[in-house]
């Protein structure tokens, strides 16, 4: 990865030659890509109509010209300017991206319709679609938040006793471990006995995907602590909920932000087949609805929300981790 990117830079320095040492050249050069995808988008005819395209060469267009502005102004924007330059060689190579993508599904369709679609087809979707795809946004963070957070409160609890108490390991920790590796989408069956509504099994389908990983970590975690300190505390005179609520927990944090993350990306997987039982609306839903279809576009924009909406979640977590972990500073990276 450092060798591709020093690798684009030195293209860039080499498209850049004569331009001042001040000025951000990669932003002057990802301007040109990012320029070149609105001339084409409006100058040359789709192969088949997708609609948006002004708009879409009006967004790449502006991007274009907001770069050449950043490239005589980036170094006044102190930490933000850094950050954007930090990022330079990405613009870049998202500017060839849009260009590439773009000529070789709308203009020369070497990537045909309907099972690929060109940047400004994604854009119609949203166009087009953005109150429905709204509802379905709204109606899949409900379900996946309910799903989550219950599973994880559960699977952190179970994960503590499997940690704390050698009598509920022994019987708990190989039923945990036969049920893990089982995928979730499996106890759909069980879950229609179980279960009054679809929307309940839904959320027991999430919160089962996030909630064994939790708890294998949580165990691994408040095992992982060194007995020394449990020696100290038993010395001192400190009960067992002492114990657990000052040396188990902050000292099995770590493991179990590990176990969060893994539980994060299993629940969004998990979600599309969550909305299959009975799910009027949802982007696991609409996923379903727009492949029956054939209506490949939209699956492919509706990939993108969760892709950022899980991206989004991730870092929030991150920045939880990073405050709750504060004194743990300099050994976790």
């Amino acid at each position: 990865m450092t060798d591709a990117v020093s690798a684009l830079n030195r293209d860039i320095a080499k498209l850049a030659v004569g331009i001042p040492v001040h000025v951000w050249r990669a932003a002057l050069a990802a301007a040109v890509f990012w320029l070149a995808t609105a001339v084409v988008t409006i100058a040359l005819p789709d192969v088949v109509p997708w609609g948006s395209g002004p708009l879409f060469a009006a967004l790449t267009g502006g991007v274009a010209a907001l770069l050449v502005i950043l490239a005589f102004t980036v170094q006044r924007l102190g930490k933000a300017g850094e950050r954007l330059i930090h990022y330079g060689p990405w613009f870049v190579a998202l500017g060839v991206w849009l260009f590439l993508w773009e000529l070789a599904t709308a203009k020369f369709g070497w990537l045909p319709k309907p099972f690929f679609s060109p940047p400004h087809g994604l854009l119609n979707v949203y166009v087009s679609d953005g109150p429905r795809l709204l509802i379905c946004i709204l109606y899949s963070l409900r379900l996946w938040a309910l799903g989550f957070f219950s599973g994880i409160a559960v699977g952190y609890v179970i994960g503590l006793a499997l940690g704390w108490s050698p009598r509920f390991s022994y019987w708990g920790m190989p039923v945990l471990k036969l049920i893990g590796p089982v995928p979730a989408s499996a106890w759909i069956p069980v879950t229609f006995y179980f279960f009054p509504t679809t929307f309940a099994a839904s959320i027991f389908i999430v919160a089962l995907s996030c909630g064994i990983p939790v708890a294998i970590l949580t165990a691994s975690g408040v095992g992982a602590i060194n007995k020394a300190y449990y020696d100290v505390a038993n010395t001192l005179g400190a009960k067992s909920w002492y114990q657990i609520r000052h040396i188990a927990i902050p000292g099995s944090l770590p493991h179990v932000f590990v176990g969060l993350f893994m539980g994060l990306y299993f629940s969004f997987a998990i979600l599309v087949v969550a909305e299959m039982l009975g799910a009027k609306y949802g982007l696991g839903w609409y996923i379903q609805f727009q492949t029956a279809y054939s209506g490949y576009a939209n699956v492919y924009a509706t990939l993108i929300i969760m892709a950022l909406l899980c991206a989004g979640l991730v870092k929030l977590l991150f920045i939880i981790r990073g405050r709750l972990l504060r004194w743990q500073a300099g050994f976790i990276t």
